[in-house]
């Protein structure tokens, strides 16, 4: 009987596991079923232009795992059974052997009354579609909204304002965009704001959405015909409601292998991973993120499955790379102990700089499996219930 290994979740930490787990072991020993509710792979990173009204690739997960043995199952899951080993989908029910839990996040309310009724964002294909639609439909002098200064919201405010000029775009943060930012980074990010005429409030916090403005805790009132909530993520309740063992954040709390502490079978990856970085803090929900733990998390199956010792990718957080615009980025890195560095790069070769790194990601996606067959491991047990390699 082969080891069944399913992915729950098609993004950039599930299709570089499957992919990875797909090139490293032997067919004749594994199944792999990668679980996805859309059926195209969704360059998250790059929404915010799809929401500002330019065209982005499709990427067919069908074609991406042509011929790489991975199964394809389009469907949404509804339940993790960790005690039975099964997961629930709205077409039926799936078991498993050994389970990659990389379902992401979606955005985060906190509570705020009326953005679920009111507002847009950009966590998903969809809500950016619904957003690119929104802003198309209002007309000169339209003003819009952006909630969050974080790298969302300011790749948002930025992206939105150089697309669409004829549009009044405020940005409301809780403190200053890019506080975490070197001196000179924050500086050039004024002037992109002063460039593009982005209003920025800082120190604004947004306390209720209606349909046509925001208030915020101070009585401010700003129109809005299109507010853009930026406030941060939150991971799918279904982990939590599984009995896994979770963080407060609701994220899965794994080990250094990201394994699930509570449940053996179960490994996390990308913003479904509640792991501690070697700075000793948890890792911030990100692409950079998405692919150490998925590193991880696959160096550890495949260590375990075949009774090999995996050397696997150190956790770490280098840094942000922000758009400015199709023209102009920032490109921050951290220290240790996720302290911005003085040096950090700007404008157009930041831009290259970014671009290249999200191409670069997009390929990889887009070639799960690139050079296959890698040394394609057979498993210690022919019935797949191996078990119990170190990973260092």
């Amino acid at each position: 009987m082969k080891h069944r290994i399913v992915v729950l979740g098609a993004g950039y930490a599930g299709t570089y596991a499957a992919g990875n787990l797909a090139r490293r072991l032997h067919p004749d020993d594994v199944e792999i079923t990668v679980v996805n509710a859309e059926p195209d792979f969704v360059e998250r990173l790059r929404l915010h232009q799809l929401a500002a009204g330019q065209d982005l690739v499709k990427r067919p997960l069908a074609d991406m795992f042509a011929g790489t043995g991975v199964r394809l199952r389009l469907a949404r899951v509804e339940a993790v059974d960790p005690e039975r080993k099964t997961v629930t989908l709205t077409d039926g029910e799936l078991a498993y052997d050994t389970l990659v839990f990389a379902l992401g996040s979606t955005v985060a309310d906190h509570g705020v009354p009326g953005v679920t009724e009111h507002a847009f964002h950009v966590t998903d294909w969809a809500a950016a579609l619904r957003l690119r639609d929104r802003l198309e439909s209002l007309g000169e002098g339209g003003r819009v909204l952006v909630a969050g200064g974080g790298l969302t919201g300011i790749e948002a405010a930025t992206e939105i304002t150089e697309s669409k000029p004829g549009l009044k775009v405020t940005l409301a943060t809780r403190g200053e965009p890019g506080a975490w930012m070197s001196p000179g980074a924050r500086r050039h990010l004024r002037r992109a704001f002063d460039r593009l005429g982005v209003a920025v409030h800082p120190d604004t916090r947004v306390v209720r959405v209606e349909p046509t403005r925001v208030i915020c805790d101070d009585g401010t009132v700003f129109p809005s015909e299109a507010t853009v909530w930026c406030g941060g993520f939150a991971v799918h309740p279904i982990a939590a409601a599984g009995g896994l063992e979770v963080a407060d954040t609701g994220q899965i709390v794994v080990d250094g292998s990201m394994r699930s502490v509570s449940h053996p079978d179960v490994y996390a990856a990308g913003d479904s991973a509640y792991a501690i970085g070697e700075d000793g803090r948890p890792l911030p929900m990100s692409c950079a993120s998405a692919g150490f733990t998925s590193m991880r998390a696959t160096a550890a199956i495949i260590g375990r499955l075949t009774g090999r010792e995996v050397f696997s990718a150190a956790l770490k957080y280098y840094g942000n790379h922000i758009s400015l615009g199709r023209r102009d980025a920032i490109v921050q890195m951290v220290d240790g102990d996720v302290r911005a560095k003085s040096w950090y790069l700007r404008g157009r070769t930041a831009a290259r700089v970014k671009n290249g790194i999200l191409n670069g990601a997009a390929w990889s996606m887009s070639h799960p499996t690139f050079g296959m067959p890698a040394r394609r491991r057979r498993l210690r047990a022919a019935s797949g219930r191996a078990v119990g390699a170190a990973v260092v």
